[in-house]
């Protein structure tokens, strides 16, 4: 029995995928032809046009043969056999790895579907075409067999936890698996979200919905990279948020190429490569750096890449990687031009290759869900404060350690990244176009970038986690300042600007995507003031004085929807304010300047009720992780309060100068308005709106005096 129990489906970390090299294909367009909808994978089109019999069977066999040779390999069976404890049986051992792969493939071709009905086919209308209709009809058979499999491994997991053979397991361990063990809570919510996309890809057929459930498709494949190998290792800043990324781009790229293959007799499918292979390239990059972040963690050192048999299985998966770098290449280059030809002979028998690849990768990937890493195998040797926050406890902080002492988040990193190259490749494409973009509102976006990565990944987030006077600095930075300069960027407007609309009118891009979303009921309560401003203060008073952030402090996922909620909230309420991206509510500027000066009184009553307070709040979690050289947690609380008392005045006074310069504003325009008004009824002999009102009023105080002279 191995002594490694508990270790999930998302450990494996997906297959790695093939890049897209540069230089876009274009896209071309085509009437849709090709079978009835319910047209089965296993259909062969015309002479070698489409995916025969053999391939998912040569696929399956790929897998299972390497999962079997890497965890014999690997050692993840047996890891370590102790005499004496309970052993679940043989079959338990196989099943787990078996069952884990499933799911994966099922998640992963549920993804694809949803994708490719949603973003890479041509709908009509609001509603997907035949081919996303028989897309989403596929989509919702395997969405059921991966809630089937999810329940089915929940089950294996308890009998590998408790050693159990599945004959002596009762329905009461089950479910206190499923409810109060995080291995049992992720495999359980899984199941419960690939039921729900189930239903939703049966009863919806608008294109929305065909959105909506590829967004929960990527989502569902997630919550098991929260648990096993990554929720275990030291470091989960890095571990657990490059393992998701890495899961969630791989079943992305996995899962599209095998909606390609599904796609026979089609016409579309020239199209709908080249739209898939900007997407491969992407995905690729993220799988790439993530693998390897995570990787790292994992070994410890360099040396253990040769030295271990976890390591032997990282070198096996790079080399994975690169093949189908090259395979993905040869598409680009070769093979996806001869597609728009006509010629869909070499695409198949490529794309069929890589998917054979891709599953001996997935049956690697899963075995090395279940096998010993060098870090973090030896249970004895537990820091209880690294086994809480990821790293050991930092010294006393001085300037230096708040900058230099650094501790990277890789959901954070890759947001400032990403966030700032876009933006970047943004003002490039519309310069290029020859048009102007200010200065001012690039810079005021990069530092914004820039500023969310220094609290999020610099010294300051070490010691946010143990003192609660750095977490309120930190949360005042990610709520004031960061939302300000992001929203000074118009981030919306740049994009409408310059993102590109696709070659075939009836697929929607990513600027069609955006403007429904602007246009969309839901934006508009958002966006409503009150609304704004409820959602801001919540989460100064839901957060604190609830028992919410103790709770949120100890789990990495619950940490990351934390700080994200800071950095939205304060979004929304400064856009609404003083954002100029359209999609936003409009109002009167005598109404923004009440609900500004409203936030800011509720901020400042916010840090007198938190300095006055005698009581320590998620005082569980900070009495945990307070280290021996800080105050006491109540003169620390006191310190956090009058920051939070004090720091929001600067920005808000120059978001209340912003508002009042904007009313002054508003005010002469319409007094310009009025007084071109009144030229042009002087210049043409007509009575302007004012003259037109002062008689009104005239002949009502004429009419009351007549009325008081009877």
């Amino acid at each position: 029995m191995s002594v490694d129990r508990g270790r999930t489906a998302a450990d494996s970390a997906a297959a790695p995928v093939s890049p897209a090299p540069a230089g876009a294909v274009p896209e071309t367009a085509g009437p849709e032809t090709g079978g009835p909808a319910g047209t089965p994978l296993a259909g062969t089109g015309p002479a070698g046009a489409g995916p025969r019999w053999w391939l998912p069977v040569v696929v399956g066999i790929a897998a299972l043969a390497v999962l079997v040779l890497a965890l014999e390999g690997g050692h993840g069976l047996n890891a370590t056999t102790i005499t004496g404890l309970p052993d679940p049986g043989r079959f338990v051992d196989w099943a787990l790895p078996v069952v884990t792969l499933l799911i994966e493939a099922l998640g992963t071709l549920t993804v694809g579907l949803c994708v490719a009905a949603a973003f890479l086919l041509p709908g009509k209308e609001r509603t997907v075409g035949a081919q996303g209709f028989r897309m989403l009809r596929l989509a919702t058979g395997f969405a059921l067999a991966w809630t089937v499999a999810s329940l089915a491994l929940l089950v294996l997991s308890v009998s590998d936890l408790l050693g159990q053979p599945l004959s002596q397991l009762g329905p009461r361990s089950v479910y206190s698996f499923a409810v109060s063990v995080s291995q049992g809570q992720a495999l359980l919510v899984q199941a419960g979200m690939a039921l729900v996309l189930a239903i939703l890809t049966r009863v919806g057929l608008s294109r929305t919905n065909a959105a909506c459930c590829a967004v929960l498709a990527v989502v569902a494949v997630l919550p098991p990279a929260f648990t096993g190998h990554a929720a275990g290792a030291g470091n989960h800043q890095i571990a657990v948020t490059s393992l998701a990324l890495h899961v969630g781009a791989a079943a992305l790229w996995v899962g599209g190429l095998a909606a390609l293959l599904l796609m026979r007799r089609s016409r579309l499918l020239a199209a709908a490569a080249a739209r898939y292979s900007r997407l491969a390239l992407f995905c690729w990059v993220t799988v790439a750096i993530s693998g390897v972040a995570n990787a790292w963690v994992r070994l410890g050192s360099f040396d253990q890449l040769w030295r271990s048999s976890y390591g032997v299985l990282v070198i096996g998966k790079l080399a994975a990687l690169v093949l189908l770098g090259g395979i993905g290449a040869a598409h680009r280059s070769g093979t996806l031009p001869a597609l728009r030809a006509g010629n869909r002979r070499a695409f198949w028998r490529l794309a069929a290759g890589e998917l054979v690849v891709f599953g001996a990768t997935f049956g690697l990937a899963v075995a090395l869900s279940r096998s010993p890493t060098p870090v973090g195998t030896n249970p004895v040797d537990t820091n209880p404060v690294v086994d809480i926050l990821g790293f050991g406890m930092p010294p006393k902080p001085t300037l230096t350690a708040m900058i230099s002492d650094v501790l990277p988040d890789m959901f954070f990193l890759a947001v400032t990244v990403a966030g700032t190259l876009a933006y970047l490749v943004g003002v490039w494409r519309l310069r290029r176009a020859g048009h102007r973009w200010p200065v001012a509102r690039t810079a005021s976006w990069i530092a914004g970038m820039v500023l969310l990565a220094a609290v999020t990944d610099l010294g300051v987030a070490r010691y946010a986690y143990v003192l609660f006077s750095v977490h309120m600095a930190q949360h005042m930075v990610l709520s004031m300042p960061v939302p300000i300069l992001l929203v000074g960027g118009a981030p919306l407007t740049l994009a409408l600007r310059t993102l590109r609309r696709p070659v075939d009118p009836d697929v929607r891009g990513a600027r069609d995507w955006l403007l429904i979303i602007l246009h969309s009921r839901v934006m508009k309560v958002f966006t409503h003031p009150l609304v704004a401003l409820a959602l801001y203060v919540a989460s100064l008073y839901g957060l604190y004085f609830s028992g919410l952030l103790g709770t949120l402090m100890r789990y990495h996922l619950g940490h990351l929807a934390m700080l994200t909620h800071f950095v939205i909230a304060g979004y929304l309420l400064f856009w609404v304010l003083i954002g100029i991206d359209p999609g936003r509510r409009q109002f009167p500027q005598p109404v923004l300047v009440l609900v500004h000066f409203a936030a800011m009184v509720f901020h400042a009553f916010f840090g007198v009720i938190l300095l006055q307070s005698n009581t320590v709040i998620s005082a569980d979690w900070y009495t945990s992780v307070h280290p021996s050289w800080a105050p006491s947690l109540l003169s620390d609380q006191r310190l956090g309060a009058s920051i939070a008392w004090a720091f929001g005045e600067i920005p808000a006074a120059v978001v209340f100068g912003i508002l009042v310069l904007r009313w002054i504003r508003s005010d002469e325009r319409e007094q310009a308005r009025l007084d071109r008004a009144a030229d042009r009824a002087q210049a043409t002999g007509e009575e302007d709106e004012l003259a037109r009102y002062n008689a009104f009023l005239q002949r009502a105080a004429e009419a009351d005096a007549r009325r008081g002279g009877r």
